[in-house]
């Protein structure tokens, strides 16, 4: 016959515990700004679709560049978006942020408030690839240029 064994029996009361916490406001537009790697989920067909994309955080915005595919077809019907962006160090010391937001596609035409932000999109990406519509852009496929409004925001912190 076998011999059932608690956790507590084993010790395990004495072994550090992970602690969740929500983050603060500025903790959250903080690990934004530290990252340029996130998620894109979006509805598509009655299914979500998850994309990484690159992004660049500036005040309420998160802008990046894109190709054409399915996530465009999606937003073009269903403009509301999450963005997810972790930073993982272990298994339970990390910290994660959900941004939920309108998705813009941003073009140089338009109406003069338009052109001003595809401009400031185009300067907040180029801070992270300077290149970008350049004869030397390293993802030259990604000619859409993109905003996703920071309307709700949400992040959590693991730690032992």
């Amino acid at each position: 016959m076998t011999e059932s064994i608690r956790a507590d029996d084993q010790g395990a009361t004495d072994a550090p515990r992970a602690k969740i916490r929500r983050l603060e406001h500025e903790e959250m537009m903080e690990l934004l700004g530290r990252n340029h790697v996130a998620r894109l989920a979006y509805c598509y067909r009655n299914r979500v679709g998850i994309a990484p994309v690159h992004y660049v955080h500036a005040g309420n915005w998160l802008y990046g560049r894109t190709s054409a595919g399915e996530k465009l077809e999606a937003v073009r019907t269903n403009w509301w978006v999450a963005v997810a962006v972790d930073e993982i160090a272990g298994m339970f010391d990390w910290r994660s942020v959900v941004v939920r937001g309108g998705f813009y596609l941003l073009t140089p035409d338009g109406p003069p408030e338009s052109r001003e932000q595809w401009e400031e999109a185009l300067r907040e990406v180029r801070r992270l690839v300077p290149e970008t519509f350049t004869d030397r852009d390293p993802t030259p496929g990604r000619t859409v240029l993109f905003g996703v409004a920071i309307q709700e925001i949400s992040g959590i912190e693991s730690s032992i």
